[in-house]
């Protein structure tokens, strides 16, 4: 417990030191997305899947420079094009990699480095911090209370197979109180950057909703390995990709909530 309470302090500080500044802030998202494609890389060697390490490596650093220079919509469309052709590229090249690893190294451009490079490129955008608040908030009151409800009142389980602790019941108390999370940033937001009422429910609804999913994805992916935690870069909390799973879904669809609101 005690380290579990020290990294989360530490985390919390880097946080707010950094995430007031674009530049710092954009640094951090793609350092934790670069640890991520660590810990997936390193996990697909465990079940003997060789990935090409370099293309996930080199398509978050171009993608940061590209978000550091404010580029346009078409040169990171056309960069994850390339580093999908580099990939596949990369199982003709290399024998251990071979078929298998170029396709795991296709999965991994996807999952987990496209959604922070998409993390990556909200957070240069003029709603960065409501995206995130609503993103963040909305999701981690999801897991807690979904965490408590499933306790109380769970009963039918969602996805067994996965994850057998998840329950229906606990999943509709998490989304439930996720969108009281949203109020809570609708009222705040009036005295910072206003967001109407309805696109703050909604979307932290949603975003409840894709954290969810995430989580869930993270435990496949998990399961599929035969591993508890991704690694242990956070004392006490196991990997980046642990700690992350559910705000790389309910980030980027709260960005796309308000973007369908016009905000």
């Amino acid at each position: 417990m005690k380290k579990r309470i020290i990294s989360a302090a530490v985390l919390i500080a880097i946080c707010a030191v950094c995430f007031p500044f674009e530049k710092s802030r954009v640094l951090l998202v793609g350092a934790v997305g670069i640890c991520c494609a660590y810990e997936y890389l390193s996990n697909m060697k465990k079940i003997d899947i060789h990935c090409t390490g370099w293309v996930l490596y080199m398509y978050l650093a171009v993608e940061l420079f590209l978000t550091l220079t404010h580029s346009g919509l078409m040169a990171y469309i056309a960069w994850f094009t390339i580093a999908i052709y580099l990939a596949l590229f990369s199982g003709v090249l290399h024998r251990d990699v071979s078929g298998k690893g170029a396709l795991y190294t296709v999965a991994g451009l996807s999952y987990p480095c496209f959604p922070y490079a998409l993390m990556m490129i909200i957070s240069i955008r003029e709603r960065w911090l409501a995206t995130f608040a609503l993103g963040c908030l909305s999701c981690w009151t999801c897991d807690t209370f979904a965490l408590f409800g499933g306790k109380l009142f769970g009963k039918h389980k969602i996805a067994p197979a996965v994850s057998p602790k998840k329950t229906v019941e606990g999943c509709l108390c998490g989304a439930f109180f996720s969108v009281l999370a949203g109020v809570l940033v609708y009222f705040v937001s009036q005295h910072l950057e206003p967001i109407p009422f309805l696109p703050c429910v909604v979307t932290a609804f949603a975003c409840s909703t894709a954290g969810q999913i995430g989580d869930l994805a993270e435990s496949l992916l998990k399961r599929y390995i035969g591993v508890k935690d991704f690694s242990d870069l956070i004392p006490g909390h196991g990997g980046f990709f642990d700690r992350t799973d559910s705000i790389m879904f309910s980030i980027p669809t709260a960005y796309l909530c308000l973007y369908l609101f016009g905000l």
